[in-house]
């Protein structure tokens, strides 16, 4: 499945990229002669980009790393990934950046790529950094680790006026965060019930501060990017009538988002505690509407792993986020066999989609001369997420006991066999992603 085709055929990889794609049989000489892998019966995908992950290197190793969850994402079938900078030290220097780079390289068996924090302090630093080598500046709209929270009309000017960078944001009004969590804090001191984290993180504050953001944008003719967009009030706010490459404002929706809704707080309580929240059935749906009429542009996970020790918090000191890389393109293709979702276009929002809106070099596709990136899945696979096939270093996942239909059976990273059915193949990593600003 690549570029909308469904087509029976094969991929030469040679060298670490695809040297041809064949459609239909291949000559009986050309096997003879090569080295091949019989794949009948499945299905063949570009490997999927992941934006947003936070794989908690350095400082939070006891959440995961870098070496854990790069290992998760590809057998999941994510063969690259960007990752946030709110680790221990923060990633708003470039110094902190190249020291991300090289654990990467030396440990990660998916390509990669890191975004730079941004703070009041460090415009500098931003500008200085290479924008073809980062793949982003993040800026916190809504309270983050450390000082890297950026309301401020000034600063935000100043980050979003600098050229060639896309600026990715967390998009939540912190005035109106805290005003919410006094209401229930006294109502309940710290034991808030979990079902209120959509009305303190409310629709409202997702609202309010995307409004601002994306005036700013387009004042300052800024190449923005909205991470997880997780309310229908916010949708209007984007286009769907021009294609994905000539958008200067881009958007990103997560598997949660789209997975869950506010009725799983009941069952599910802290282990679905995001940021920002999963909300209402009706933003549920609007989200998947908004996803399949193109508002929205890339399908992501927000990957951020936490210790069940540390979610069994009070909900004031209950970090947010939750693990999702090994189990997003799965748990997309079980919407494709709820018939909510086609093939071609999970294939566009999870691989193509944010190759291009990225503009990373020659990856995203199945197309000769690109880098061998490939996932092959058994759409005819039921399995059940279970501790014994979770590998987060966390240990859990909030989709435990859920059953699959479709499983990664195989995955190629630059023309490496990394994964196949349960064993990793470590001995060749993964490369620093490229990017065309």
């Amino acid at each position: 499945m690549n570029e909308g085709r469904e087509f029976t055929g094969a991929v030469y990889i040679r060298k670490g990229f695809i040297e041809e794609v064949f459609e239909g049989p291949i000559p009986s000489s050309f096997l003879q002669s090569h080295e091949s892998l019989d794949a009948h019966g499945k299905l063949l995908i570009p490997g999927v980009i992941d934006d947003q992950v936070h794989f908690r290197e350095p400082g939070l190793t006891h959440k995961g790393e870098i070496y854990t969850e790069a290992r998760a994402a590809v057998a999941g079938g994510v063969t690259s990934f960007m990752d946030m900078p709110n680790t221990q030290p923060q990633t708003i220097t470039l110094d902190a950046l190249e020291d991300k780079f090289r654990r990467a390289a030396e440990r990660s068996l998916s390509n990669h790529s890191f975004y730079m924090g941004a703070t009041t302090e460090n415009i500098g630093q931003l500008r200085a950094a290479d924008p073809h080598h980062v793949c982003g500046i993040k800026v916190f709209l809504g309270a983050s680790t450390g000082n890297m929270l950026v309301d401020q009309p000034d600063a935000l000017r100043k980050i979003f006026a600098i050229p060639q960078r896309l600026i990715a944001i967390h998009s939540e009004d912190e005035q109106t965060i805290r005003a919410n969590l006094a209401v229930y804090k006294e109502k309940y001191g710290e034991h808030i019930p979990m079902e209120f984290h959509p009305a303190i993180r409310s629709a409202e504050a997702c609202y309010k501060s995307t409004v601002r953001a994306v005036k700013l944008a387009e004042e300052l003719d800024t190449r923005l990017h909205v991470i997880h967009i997780s309310t229908a009030d916010e949708l209007p706010l984007f286009r769907n009538d021009v294609p994905l490459e000539k958008k200067q404002i881009t958007t990103e929706v997560c598997v949660h988002h789209l997975w869950f809704d506010d009725r799983d707080y009941a069952r599910l309580g802290a282990l679905i505690k995001w940021n920002p929240a999963i909300k209402s059935v009706h933003d549920r749906e609007a989200l998947f509407e908004g996803l399949l009429n193109g508002t929205l542009d890339i399908i992501a996970t927000d990957h951020a792993p936490h210790t069940l020790e540390e979610k069994k918090r009070p909900y004031t000191s209950c970090p947010s986020g939750a693990p999702l890389v090994q189990h997003s393109l799965v748990a997309m293709l079980e919407f494709w066999h709820r018939e909510k979702i086609s093939l071609p276009a999970i294939v566009e929002k999870m691989c193509h989609a944010p190759a291009r809106c990225f503009r990373i070099d020659r990856r995203g596709y199945l197309r000769k001369g690109y880098h061998a990136d490939l996932v092959l899945v058994d759409t005819r696979s039921n399995w059940t997420v279970n501790p014994g096939n979770i590998l987060y270093k966390c240990g859990w996942s909030p989709l435990e006991g859920v059953t699959f239909t479709s499983k990664v059976t195989h995955t190629f990273v630059n023309g490496h066999l990394a994964y196949e059915e349960g064993t990793f193949h470590e001995e060749v990593k993964g490369s620093a992603l490229v990017f065309n600003p």
